[in-house]
């Protein structure tokens, strides 16, 4: 096979499974497999997974796409890796894990969230970081295992996060990209290395953190069992890869100038490329790394098509979802004055608040079920819509959004965006887009970062829909009454979670 014909394998490590790509140099997904894992939640506020079921999960997924392809070790160009953020894991002096893998979901450090908040140090360390402060972090995971669990973080002799983890069983080094440092609130965006401050404040030494490297980094010299197992060469290269939220940009081109990427999930995000680190002056936008020349900035919402499902399953039990989301069109836009927040699990952006809850507005006697499953999917629509309203605060002014994830398979939903947003959303026919932006990372590395980083055109053929200006008038008008429910109320979101948290305290 000539260099030209060799595969790339795309790893996908993600919250509730990992998947493999084969993916050919012209951009063709030829082959797949995933395999998932439970998240673990024991205690209320606990997110967690174990470490080694991922570390299984992609060798027996490259392995079993390696071999149903007929691939031998010199077919593979390289492999190259996405990964969910946030993820911390605490390695002692013999390399051992003390702590499972504490995932972006986790709640225990709230309280820390809210003493680096009032007291002001939070949006300092913003400010050189680009992370907001808020539970995800593995900054206030540290900072949260320092206070209630100090004889773990004593004995730490290195503090990482999943991928990582991979590479230091595969490869010995538990080297950190840029992309994935860029998310933890340690690493400081401008010098591109871990921010002293902050690693003076957690009261541990620079080299217990891992060494960084740019995304487009390469390891050589993979460990002989697991070449064997995986069916590669210990001298396969692994491209260092990046986070799955700046790869699906990536994967889908939304690196332009005015194009933001929104995938909906079970939670949700929004993403747009700029030339340059760029800061919120409240703290309120992330700022992440893809490449030198491209930074993403956006913000990511706990409560995506989840909202939706919560709501259907309730209103219309044993239904499916399918069957259920066609209800909202019967209904017009704005629901008839029925607004929903549905911040059901906290939230991220925009308000970056762990204690905020799902609130339901202007109920009246004339208000059914099919309202409220519409004022649902508003409310989900409205956090983006949100969000976006931040970007455009600093310069960047949307003229395309392209949308990703499960909810771009229902027109009704995808409409309501165009309608809210006011403008096209376009649906690339890409369905792995985290995976194939990981590839064409890949190949950029391969190529001496040389030429095109996003090389395929993934847009072509998706469906668009364009904003009805009607419609669109009426979100324009509801979207300020929207927010301000959530600024009246977030003092007593905060009063009525000590309420229950003090109930379960007494109950357990």
């Amino acid at each position: 096979m000539s260099k030209a014909d060799k595969i790339i394998l795309a790893g996908d490590l993600g919250t509730t499974s990992t998947k493999v790509l084969a993916v050919s140099q012209q951009g063709q997904v030829l082959g797949s497999h995933s395999i998932g894992y439970p998240l673990y939640t024991p205690k209320p506020g606990y997110a967690e997974q174990d470490p080694d079921e991922i570390l299984e999960a992609f060798q027996t997924a490259a392995a079993a796409v390696i071999r149903q392809g007929g691939w031998q070790a010199e077919d593979i160009l390289c492999v190259t890796f996405s990964s969910a953020n946030h993820s911390l894991i605490v390695l002692d002096e013999n390399g051992k894990p003390l702590t499972p893998s504490i995932t972006w979901a986790d709640q225990r450090s709230a309280p820390q969230v809210k003493r680096l908040v009032e007291s002001g140090e939070g949006i300092t360390i913003y400010s050189r970081t680009g992370t907001p402060i808020h539970p995800m972090s593995p900054l206030v995971k540290m900072m949260w295992l320092k206070e209630e669990q100090p004889e773990i973080f004593a004995a730490g002799k290195q503090f990482i996060g999943i991928k990582e983890y991979v590479f230091y069983k595969l490869f010995g080094t538990a080297v950190m990209d840029y992309s994935i440092a860029s998310a933890t609130g340690m690493f400081n965006l401008e010098k591109l290395a871990w921010d002293e401050e902050v690693v003076a404040m957690l009261g541990i030494s620079l080299d217990q953190l891992p060494p960084l490297a740019p995304s487009t980094g390469i390891l050589t010299g993979l460990n002989i069992d697991a070449a064997i197992r995986m069916g590669l060469s210990e001298n396969t290269p692994f491209v260092l890869g990046a986070q799955d939220g700046v790869l699906a940009n990536l994967g889908i081109g939304a690196i332009e100038d005015g194009v933001a990427a929104v995938t909906i999930g079970t939670s949700s995000a929004v993403r747009t490329c700029v030339s340059k680190p760029q800061f919120d002056i409240d703290g309120r936008l992330f700022c992440y790394a893809l490449t030198e020349g491209h930074w993403l900035i956006g913000g990511p919402s706990n409560n995506g098509a989840i909202a939706a499902q919560w709501t259907a399953e309730r209103l219309f039990p044993g239904k499916p979802m399918e069957e259920v989301l066609p209800l909202a069109a019967e209904i017009p836009a704005g629901s008839d004055g029925l607004l929903f927040l549905p911040l059901l699990s906290g939230e991220r952006a925009p308000f970056w608040d762990a204690e905020a809850k799902g609130v339901m507005f202007g109920l009246t006697l004339a208000h059914n079920e099919k309202h409220m499953l519409r004022a649902a999917m508003e409310g989900v629509m409205f956090q983006i819509a949100a969000i976006c309203s931040l970007m455009k605060e600093k310069g960047t002014e949307l003229q395309q959004i392209r949308a990703s994830g499960g909810f771009a398979r229902s027109p009704i939903w995808c409409q309501m965006m165009a309608d809210i947003l006011g403008v096209p959303v376009q649906i690339p026919e890409v369905v792995e887009s985290s995976g194939l932006g990981a590839a064409q990372l890949g190949l950029f590395a391969m190529n001496n970062c040389e030429g095109p980083l996003y090389r395929w055109d993934s847009e072509q053929g998706g469906a668009v829909y364009e904003p009805d200006q009607n419609n669109h008038t009426k979100y324009e008008q509801l979207l300020p009454i929207y927010l301000n429910i959530y600024s009246s109320l977030k003092t007593s979101m905060g009063e009525i979670t000590a309420w229950q948290h003090a109930q379960s305290a007494q109950g357990m």
